[in-house]
């Protein structure tokens, strides 16, 4: 199989260490991927706030860059649901290189069958589900089958898992007020299961839960799944 790695810009620039620890976990599970230096953003922020033309050049290099490849893995439900849910949509048709790109903790389950990637973490544990994770790509059991064959991690469910954070990308910008009203519910959620770390599959819900999570001097972490995943 011929796995290109898709980086996206906010991984790229802020969560470097996301990016690396998928890599550790491929290379643990002896699949070897490949990172075209030629990619650049997926063209979201630009397709959210209406500039199509921008996003659709975007898209074309994007597929240019990742032709070939048996599957594209990225660490990021909502990049990935950019890519797979609305090119089609930007570009007139669905493409292989559309079809075969995978978010990582899917591409483990449902692409390689895999669940326990040999890694121990020993804390307790809550998880976000992140809107494009959930809702657009419909992963909720997949990161739980991970987190479950992770030795000496306590999976605890808050209340308000599959609740907004408030992100949104440019949502939380457009809409401040309301994206902090949302991200304090998710902060209180998860205050109440007393973990020691909340995870998501996507960086960005976590730059937005840890901003809360400070502002409130609550002592919880964030970490993102490829992470915990690559902990031995």
């Amino acid at each position: 199989m011929r796995v290109g790695l898709f980086i996206p810009c906010f991984i790229d620039q802020l969560y470097p260490e996301v990016g690396k620890a998928m890599v550790t976990v491929l290379r643990r599970l002896k699949i070897t991927a490949e990172f075209p230096a030629e990619q650049t953003c997926c063209g979201q922020p630009a397709f959210n706030t209406g500039y199509w033309p921008e996003a659709r050049e975007l898209a074309q290099r994007y597929l240019k860059v990742f032709d070939g490849y048996d599957a594209i893995v990225c660490p990021s439900g909502s990049c990935t649901s950019m890519v797979r849910n609305n090119y089609p949509q930007l570009l007139g048709a669905a493409t292989p290189v559309t079809a075969n790109t995978f978010e990582f903790g899917e591409f483990l389950v449902r692409k390689l069958g895999v669940t326990d990637v040999g890694a121990r973490f020993p804390a307790k544990v809550t998880y976000h589900d992140s809107c494009h994770s959930l809702r657009e790509l419909r992963l909720k059991d997949e990161p739980r089958q991970l987190l479950r064959h992770v030795r000496d991690l306590e999976l605890i469910e808050m209340d308000q898992a599959e609740t907004c954070c408030g992100f949104g990308g440019t949502f939380s910008v457009k809409f401040p007020l309301v994206s902090f009203a949302m991200d304090e519910v998710k902060i209180e959620s998860i205050q109440r299961t007393g973990a020691e770390y909340v995870i998501s599959a996507d960086s960005s819900c976590l730059m937005q839960i840890g901003g809360g999570l400070r502002r409130k001097k609550f002592p919880i972490k964030t970490i993102s799944l490829a992470e915990v995943l690559a902990a031995q």
